[in-house]
This record gives structure tokens, sequence and C-alpha cells, in this order.
């Protein structure tokens, strides 16, 4: 059982920045695919970015240019580095785990892929 803990979030205005931390325990941290999904009130859960086994990083077009992610597997830890924030970036942020095998990068746009969250970090821009 992995168990994960996002910190980092809060209130930024527009154009600022945050750093999400997720750290994982309870597992072996490399064997699993890390992604950041997202909710904002009212609507769905919604994929930001993962980073897979090997490395290979997938951004989805609304924050592509501006958020990055990073891992650590050493420490268990991944990162998502969020710059040029928008009003509309506001959601709880949430950490997962993905024990998932599949050669194709896309499988992991569905957080139905994933087996493990966190609780969630808040982040608010205002505008």
């Amino acid at each position: 059982q992995v168990q994960l803990v996002e910190s980092g979030g809060g209130l930024v205005q527009t154009g600022g920045s945050l750093r999400l931390s997720c750290a994982a325990s309870g597992g072996t941290f490399s064997n699993y695919v890390m992604g950041w999904f997202r909710q904002a009130p009212g609507k769905e859960r919604e994929f930001v970015t993962f980073v897979n086994r090997s490395g290979s990083l997938v951004y989805s077009e609304s924050v592509k240019g501006r958020f990055a992610i990073s891992r650590d597997n050493a420490k268990n830890t991944v990162w998502l580095q969020m710059n040029s924030l928008k009003p509309e970036d506001t959601a709880v942020y949430y950490c997962a785990a993905s024990r998932y095998l599949s050669a194709h990068l896309s499988a992991y746009i569905d957080y139905g892929k994933y087996d493990y969250w966190g609780q969630g970090t808040q982040v608010t821009v205002s505008s």
C-alpha cells in the first residue's frame, strides 16, 4: 500500500508560481508512474501531467510550457512546478501513483489507471 502526501498549495496572484510536492511511502517508488490531476469546484477531475518509470513526460495542453513535473526516486518524491499561474488553474491538486503497465503513454492520462491518491492540496490563483 502506497501513501501519498501532497504539500505546497496556497494562494497566489495571477502570474505567480507555486511548487507542489508529493512524498510517497510504503512502496517501491520507481515502480510507479506518477501523475498530477486537478479538480475545480463543479468540474470533473482533470489530467495535468505525468512522469513515467523511464522519465518520459506528458502534459495537458492547458499547462504545457507553464508547468513542469519532476521526480527523484531516491527521495520518493515527485514535484510539480507551476509558473505563470492563471485563475483557471484554481483547483485541488492531487498526486497519484499508477502500477499499470502500458507501452502507450496516452494510457496514463486516464485517472482510472491510477491506484493510489493523495489527499489533495488547494491551489487558488487570484485575478
